[in-house]
């Protein structure tokens, strides 16, 4: 297997819960793990590229992305190919450099795509059917930190991206 260099995230259901949540003014809400918010920090200070692709528009992911340095965030896009095609062009990657994590069936395409496709555990069975790998934590809860955890596991670099916070 090609070492994994941009990782492509989808929003609701992998980085939050999935649920959508809207406040008596009728704006939606989301909330996001910290957990995984430092492990995308982490794969970054390794050298990984992050990337957001949504089928769904919000405030909410573009304040989450600023907040983790993710500068590569499509949203609004229910046929997620050209926004791939977009993000890998622009982090110069092959398709077999790729890991796509996602749960429903806007992520099938990317996943049959990628050279690492991986659903979480709250994924529709045919998204866990089309993964490498399946998260035993759901998104919004973990499933993200798992993910990058294993990355950087098959790429060989845990141990280094690690060594500072050794004790």
């Amino acid at each position: 297997m090609a070492l994994i260099r941009l990782l492509i995230l989808d929003l609701d259901g992998v980085m939050t819960t999935g649920e959508l949540p809207y406040t008596a003014a009728g704006q939606e809400t989301k909330a996001f793990y910290v957990q995984d918010g430092g492990a995308i920090r982490l794969w970054q200070s390794a050298g990984g590229s992050v990337a957001i692709i949504s089928g769904r528009d919000s405030k909410a992911v573009i304040a989450r992305a600023k907040d983790l340095d993710i500068h590569l965030v499509i949203q609004g896009v229910p046929d997620k190919t050209p926004a791939y095609e977009r993000v890998c062009q622009e982090v110069g990657v092959s398709d077999k450099e790729v890991g796509v994590v996602g749960d429903d069936l806007l992520d099938l395409a990317l996943l049959r795509r990628c050279g690492y496709p991986i659903a979480v555990a709250n994924a529709i069975p045919r998204v866990k059917r089309a993964a490498r790998y399946v998260t035993r934590r759901e998104g919004g809860q973990g499933a993200v930190t798992e993910v990058v955890e294993r990355l950087l596991r098959s790429n060989g670099t845990w141990t280094d991206t690690m060594a500072p916070w050794q004790v």
